[in-house]
């Protein structure tokens, strides 16, 4: 595996559209910031930091009825093509109905959050 958080992020997209109750991924301190980031925003309904070693998170998803909250993952920056902006060219998702997760220099955090603090990072992914 080569992007372990475009995995995560495609084992989300999948098990929404399995209609899955909760989702698998292995741990890293990345990953689960960025679950900390849906959860707060409110796009998973939570996640756990689980086992010894190897420890992996689990995710529990969050449906209306029949349909995902989640409507779109998408990876911007990956491991071949990093993508950096600055606090001035952060975009908005959907017209500000999305989320850009950043990461800066003081962690990851939202676009928005990012424009508050006037700082700039690596565009991770977006998420509507």
């Amino acid at each position: 595996m080569n992007d372990p958080i475009s995995d995560m992020l495609t084992r989300i997209r999948n098990a929404h559209r399995a209609l899955l109750p909760a989702v698998d991924v292995p741990h890293s301190r990345m990953k689960e910031s960025i679950a900390g980031i849906l959860k707060r925003e409110g796009y998973i309904a939570d996640f756990a930091v689980e086992g010894q070693i190897p420890k992996h998170l689990k995710l529990r998803l969050k449906y209306q009825g029949k349909k995902s909250v989640i409507e779109g993952l998408q990876r911007v920056s990956s491991p071949g093509l990093r993508r950096y902006v600055g606090s001035t060219d952060i975009p908005r998702v959907r017209g500000g109905l999305g989320v850009a997760v950043l990461s800066t220099s003081e962690g990851l955090m939202t676009g928005t959050q990012a424009r508050k603090k006037n700082l700039g990072g690596e565009l991770i992914c977006y998420v509507w």
